[in-house]
């Protein structure tokens, strides 16, 4: 390290003294100073004045010249941003995953030198199942395009390289996480012979909707327009209360399309004709309805009508599933969803887009067209 050229010492009031540099911003072209106050004015002194400014001057060049950004500064930016953007149990569990990153790559790696490969072989060096590894990398791709839509990351080409970890096990858990359209139909018609109209409404409304059930259960009457349903809170299955959506894009107007002002209409029906009162769309005697009753219920009727489990999450998946099956775009589902950009929903559901491109295949194979 070079020492300061241009240091000068000031001797101030209090005895001590001012030892202060100038340096160039990069940004700027402007000259600005930093300054260190310390007891003497001794060769050993102005030594550690020098270490002491050069500190100061490097962090400041850092932080205005994304080429000096470290990987631990990224994630301090990117969890300051989430504390304002999404709950805090989501913002605990983002910590607790960064805070891993954080020592899986190395907290002073320059983001600006990260690649493909060297990510890759940090990953391989926690020696984790392929399933935890997976996790790690979806959170750091999440991390480093934030960056990059905030002009903290300049290039982040090489994360099309780092595809997923093969899992089969996980594979085959996410294609339980939503029901093909002829598996809709049986659960639908073995909840028509239980007495549980209100159950069977509920799951209908999910499949119709997409809506996650916290946003359901939370829903009134009020949030119900002639063609849209205003998400504006959801009910948290883990405090019980009603809260902000989960992002602020969870904040949404969900377009009413005919299928959905039906069933609609016949949950009013419904209400009125078994005289339930109250301002919510789904209630239990004017109260909240019980989440672990209704996971409970549509738990047993999956096992019985399509022969495995399922949760009230499923259906979300399912409304995503059955929209794709119709032709509507990516770019739609992910806001009707209620994502942060088309990307997130892309990557939820790659394995549902895989399966009916593969469908598309089998249909084209032995087509005759001319």
């Amino acid at each position: 390290m070079k020492g300061c050229e241009y240091m000068y010492v000031e001797k101030l009031p209090s005895g001590q003294f001012k030892y202060v540099e100038r340096y160039k911003d990069p940004m700027t072209l402007k000259l600005r100073r930093v300054s260190v106050t310390l007891e003497k004015n001794d060769r050993k002194t102005k030594k550690l004045a020098e270490n002491l400014l050069w500190d100061k001057i490097n962090h400041a060049v850092s932080s205005s010249d994304v080429s000096f950004l470290t990987f631990s500064e990224l994630v301090d930016k990117y969890l300051s941003n989430q504390q304002k953007a999404v709950r805090i149990s989501t913002y605990k569990r983002d910590k607790g995953q960064c805070d891993i990153l954080v020592s899986i790559i190395g907290a002073d790696t320059l983001v600006s030198k990260l690649s493909a490969r060297f990510v890759r072989e940090c990953l391989d060096a926690t020696e984790k199942k392929n399933v935890t590894k997976n996790t790690y990398l979806k959170r750091l791709k999440a991390i480093l395009r934030w960056g990059y839509q905030n002009d903290y990351v300049e290039n982040i080409s090489y994360l099309e390289k780092l595809t997923p970890y093969e899992d089969r096990r996980q594979r085959e858990k996410i294609e339980d996480k939503y029901l093909e359209k002829n598996e809709v139909d049986l659960l639908l018609a073995d909840m028509e012979r239980s007495n549980s109209p209100q159950w069977l409404y509920l799951t209908k409304f999910l499949l119709l909707s997409g809506l996650r059930i916290g946003e359901a259960i939370a829903l009134s009457k009020k949030d119900i327009d002639k063609d849209v349903i205003h998400i504006t809170k959801t009910y948290s299955l883990s405090t019980l209360n009603i809260g902000p959506p989960k992002t602020p894009e969870s904040e949404r107007d969900i377009f009413i399309q005919k299928e959905l002002a039906d069933l609609l209409n016949e949950i009013r029906i419904y209400n009125r004709k078994n005289k339930i009162s109250g301002t919510l769309l789904f209630s239990e005697a004017g109260h909240y309805i019980d989440y672990d009753n209704y996971r409970m219920y549509l738990r047993r009727h999956a096992e019985k009508a399509i022969g495995r489990v399922i949760t009230p999450h499923a259906l979300r998946h399912t409304h995503a599933s059955l929209l794709l099956a119709k032709g509507v775009s990516i770019d739609s589902i992910s806001r009707r969803l209620g994502h942060r950009d088309s990307t997130v929903t892309r990557d939820i559901y790659l394995h549902i887009m895989e399966e009916l491109k593969q469908r598309d295949n089998d249909a084209l194979r032995d087509l005759n067209i001319i």
